[in-house]
């Protein structure tokens, strides 16, 4: 089997193995992603937005 299937399936097992033991858990960390994303792509439009004016 290859290296990067392993890794893959090993990752997917251990988020599925958190998701089921700990749903609560597991959405607030996806809420925390998820705001990561949005307050990045937020600093990027005020970047771009500085650079045009």
């Amino acid at each position: 089997m290859d290296v990067k299937k392993l890794t893959i399936s090993i990752l997917v097992v251990f988020v599925l193995y958190s998701i089921i033991n700990s749903p609560e858990r597991s959405a607030d960390l996806v809420g925390v992603g998820f705001q990561g994303v949005a307050d990045a792509a937020e600093g990027i439009g005020d970047f771009m937005t500085e650079l045009v004016n």
